[in-house]
């Protein structure tokens, strides 16, 4: 067999002790999002304490420190450099570059080994030898280093690495998020942690359109302050060290004049100020606005009386115009996207049509699936939307999204599903709109950036797992708590009266149980299924203390505050129901006054408030609404007392 295969080596073992003792059995990693191919070979290794780091020409500074870091985080003392790889390895040397140089070209022909040839691709590969190890980290192209540098971290924290050969890379161009949500807008150090996240997610888009911006959309042909200007740099080039793409939209609808040549001279100005502080990819939003009129004479003058063909035409003009500009300025820049007005469904319609026939092939269409908020996306609602809008289009997913009045007093924490395997085929690319709460929203954005990545074997229960263990650090307890609460926060509404997830699917069949167990059960039964509430009761009472103390980032506490006290009180209620019903068990008159309590501690819970302005809904916070509240108020009829 291979040398590959017998053992991934990162670092020295003592010379003194042998492979045999030392390593456990190989075991195949979860890495997230999941790779293309995985080859899991015989044996492992524990981590030592130095490697030779070798990093070819080219390889950018931002993903060199990143390997840096990662060998520190995991306890390598000694970080030495060389030029070329030694005629034999006596080491353990990692190398790190791109496929199109000589050391990358040598470090992959030893280990017998191809480099994933797609963009954005990256191989990990490893080698034995006698008294040494090669490991080799190389990206067909910058971008695809990067994305390896972020699956090496995943490997490298466990205490110890399977030998094995990784070939990855992603199903769909564009996979990340668009701040494209009303109400309270993310602040800058919420952006910035936000293109953090996102590079650790193997994303690789970021749309800059908030609705709150007021240089961005109702005052669009205003120049930036410089002071804005200054902070958008700093976000511009934070993108680039995650090797983001950050795209400015602007949304001039509600008042462009769209055959108006100073209005689209305007729009290149912005454009200029923006490509000066590093912006070279842009988007125009031409949604939520009517075009049942004109803003303005010379339209009617030149695509007749407001319709939607009309619209249609109008504002393929313009776009086409923009994406002309675009071109001339930055011959680099990526093609221009749009957002249309009517976004949200795939039905034939005049003002389809129109696009459809005017509008530049380059340009970028983004469509929201099959509603705007659509329950599923099957592969077949993405050929419908290529036919009506004559390309493929660019996924705005709404999810989790939670400035609609349907989400009031919601977290939206279920994983992403139902989205059909495939549709990597027909899209060319899928983007998250996320809550008005950055850190709250990436258990969510995970599972959107892993279907984009790898949409035929996506495991939404998995990846949502893996979000919890990334937001508490690696803690189990941390983890378990915050699985807890993401129960509380499943259900996803719809602009209908039904959701397309269901609310707390774990805590229901619990409480499930209970019910069977008192109501069909044998005296056994009936008391195991109370003590087993007793001890679920004080495990769910428990988590939001821990989550407040063990997760990552602090800011995911201090959003989801009102939700852990409510769901505190909640907790309590629940302690109390199951004290309730052993005591009704046991035939004791204490237990009206268990139930009593519960009730009242409920009542306190259902009143606690969201933050003022956090959302654009205020209102009671929700926890397993529908599930908890009516098992605590059903309490007192399940046993007769």
């Amino acid at each position: 067999m291979n040398k590959l295969f017998t053992c991934l080596t990162l670092l020295a073992l003592g010379a003194n002790t042998s492979f045999a003792q030392m390593a456990p059995p190989a075991t195949l990693p979860m890495i997230f999002p999941t790779p293309v191919s995985t080859q899991l070979g015989q044996g492992s290794i524990i981590l030592g304490k130095s490697v030779v780091l070798i990093q070819s020409a080219g390889t950018d500074s931002e993903t060199a420190t990143l390997i840096r870091g990662i060998l520190k985080s995991v306890g390598v003392e000694t970080i030495t450099t060389a030029q070329r790889l030694p005629a034999a390895v006596d080491r353990t040397y990692l190398i790190i570059g791109t496929g199109n140089t000589g050391i990358i070209r040598d470090a992959l022909a030893r280990t017998n080994t191809e480099l994933d040839s797609h963009a954005e691709g990256y191989t990990i590969a490893g080698l034995t030898t006698g008294s040494g190890a090669l490991v080799t980290i190389a990206g067909y192209d910058a971008d695809g280093l990067f994305h390896a540098a972020q699956t090496f971290r995943q490997l490298a924290r466990r205490t110890s690495i399977p030998a094995l050969v990784i070939k990855d890379h992603p199903a769909m161009p564009i996979r990340g998020t668009i701040e494209g949500f009303y109400g309270a807008p993310w602040s800058m150090e919420n952006r910035t942690k936000h293109l953090n996240f996102l590079a650790s997610v193997k994303a690789n888009t970021y749309i800059y359109s908030p609705k709150d911006d007021p240089y961005a959309r109702d005052r669009w042909r205003e120049a930036y302050p410089k002071a804005t200007l200054a902070e958008l740099e700093k976000l511009v080039a934070t993108a680039r060290r995650n090797h983001i793409n950050f795209v400015y939209a602007i949304s001039p609808g509600p008042s462009i004049c769209f055959s108006d040549p100073t209005d689209l001279q305007t729009l290149e100005h912005k454009f200029d100020a923006l490509r000066a502080i590093g912006v070279h990819n842009f988007y125009v939003a031409l949604d939520d606005i009517e075009y049942t009129k004109w803003n303005c004479d010379i339209d009617k003058q030149s695509f007749g009386p407001p319709s939607a063909e009309a619209a249609g035409v109008a504002q393929a003009k313009l776009l086409n115009a923009v994406q002309a500009s675009l071109s001339a300025h930055d011959p680099e820049s990526h093609p221009l996207i749009m957002v249309p007005t009517e976004y949200y469904d795939a039905k034939e319609s005049p003002y389809k049509a129109a696009l459809r026939k005017n509008l530049d092939p380059k340009i970028v269409v983004q469509w929201t699936g099959t509603d705007v908020v659509p329950p599923s996306i099957a592969i077949r609602d993405a050929q419908a939307a290529t036919k009506a809008f004559g390309r493929k289009t660019l996924l705005w997913d709404n999810y989790p999204v939670n400035d609609y009045g349907q989400t009031t007093g919601r977290l939206l924490l279920a994983p992403y599903t139902r989205r059909e395997a495939g549709l990597s085929a027909e899209l060319t690319g899928i983007l998250s709109n996320p809550m008005n709460q950055e850190a709250a929203s990436r258990p969510a954005v995970t599972g959107v950036a892993a279907f984009g990545w790898n949409d035929k074997d996506y495991d939404a229960e998995r990846t949502w797992h893996a979000a919890a263990y990334e937001l508490a650090g690696g803690d189990e307890r941390t983890m378990a708590a915050l699985l807890t609460f993401f129960d509380t926060q499943h259900m996803a509404p719809t602009f209908g009266s039904q959701p397309w997830q269901p609310q707390a699917p774990i805590m229901k069949a619990k409480l499930d149980a209970v019910r069977e167990a008192i109501a069909n059960g044998d005296n056994v039964a009936r008391h195991r299924a109370i003590v087993d509430l007793t001890e679920y009761a004080v495990e769910f009472t428990s988590a939001p203390d821990i989550i407040r103390s063990g997760t990552v980032d602090p800011a995911f506490a201090q959003e989801a505050r009102p939700w852990l006290d409510a769901m505190q009180l909640w907790g309590r209620a629940l302690q109390l129901t199951a004290a309730g019903l052993n005591a009704a068990d046991q035939r004791s008159a204490a237990a009206g006054r268990y139930f009593e309590n519960a009730k009242k501690i409920a009542l306190e819970a259902a009143a606690i408030q969201s933050i003022p302005g956090a959302t654009r809904f205020n209102g009671p916070i929700k926890i397993a609404d529908g599930v908890l509240d009516d098992f605590i108020s059903d309490g007192p009829k399940l046993i007769a007392f």
